[in-house]
């Protein structure tokens, strides 16, 4: 694969506007729905005894997996885009995502073992009965530290370069030509799925401020972009919809547990973004 030299930002960029990209949208979004969302689901229906709790789980299958896929549809993505793209920049963050999603990859795992063992996703590590009490207590710090690779730097080093690279991709979708800025129908129907998996994307990576940081600097540059009498095309639209809806269904989602007095306990602060397998061990699985 060889990515275009890095050139400065023109108007005339624009003029070559690309078609919907339905191949690769359709595969990015399924790829995510199966791979990313089902793998803690795939864990939880596939037999235990198929899949030994000293043995990667039908779950790390599939996030290996996805950590092959997605930067390689990223990588084809930005290969599209009609704008020249910095080639060192974007190295170094398919090379810095796949990093953070392997480092993920091994947290994850191991915390939704401990699913099985009665962890409880709606309380922290300390709080959890099957922690408190372990000997020595430094086994605690431990655990505390798996849970950081997982939550958080593995978060941060997968999350950041993959708005990062979207972003950049969408700097080159405009057209200065209105009648290329509508999306066809099957774009309008991508949009539903796609803005539901970035609503999980958002709420269960606890990655709020990075998505609605990006959002907001995807809405100036259409600003921007607005004055120089360009508009977005297909591909940029779709993205632009889908995060948007995701706006929209994150809002709903802390409105509707905005009362929830142990999830409040769990997410404390100003930001207050609860994460659906947390709701899913505190109300779901705890009836049955």
């Amino acid at each position: 694969l060889v990515l275009p030299r890095h050139s400065s930002v023109k108007t005339d960029e624009a003029t070559g506007t690309a078609p919907f990209h339905l191949d690769l949208w359709f595969y990015f979004t399924l790829q995510n729905w199966v791979l990313d969302f089902g793998r803690p689901i795939a864990m939880l229906v596939f037999p235990l005894e198929w899949f030994p709790l000293n043995k990667p789980s039908v779950g790390d299958y599939f996030h290996m997996a996805y950590n092959i896929i997605t930067p390689f549809l990223l990588l084809k993505l930005i290969e599209r885009s009609p704008r020249t793209l910095p080639r060192s920049m974007i190295y170094v963050s398919i090379i810095t995502f796949i990093m953070g999603a392997s480092i993920h990859l091994v947290g994850d795992s191991v915390n939704h073992r401990l699913i099985f063992s009665g962890y409880q996703h709606h309380l922290s590590v300390r709080e959890n009965p099957i922690i408190k009490n372990l000997k020595p207590e430094t086994l605690i710090d431990s655990f505390e530290l798996l849970y950081y690779y997982d939550e958080y730097l593995g978060h941060s080093m997968w999350y950041i370069p993959f708005f990062l690279i979207l972003f950049m991709y969408f700097s080159g979708c405009f057209t200065p030509t209105k009648a290329d800025s509508s999306m066809p129908g099957a774009a309008l129907l991508l949009v539903v799925p796609s803005g539901l998996y970035y609503w999980y994307l958002v709420t269960e990576g606890q990655i709020f401020i990075l998505f609605i940081f990006t959002f907001f600097a995807m809405l100036a540059l259409v600003l921007h972009q607005k004055r120089k009498r360009l508009f977005m095309d297909s591909n940029g639209l779709f993205l632009f919809y889908s995060f948007a809806l995701t706006l929209l269904l994150v809002a709903l989602w802390v409105t509707w547990l905005w009362n929830d007095p142990v999830l409040r306990k769990k997410y404390p602060g100003v930001i207050y973004v609860p994460e659906p397998w947390a709701f899913y061990t505190l109300h779901v699985s705890s009836r049955h």
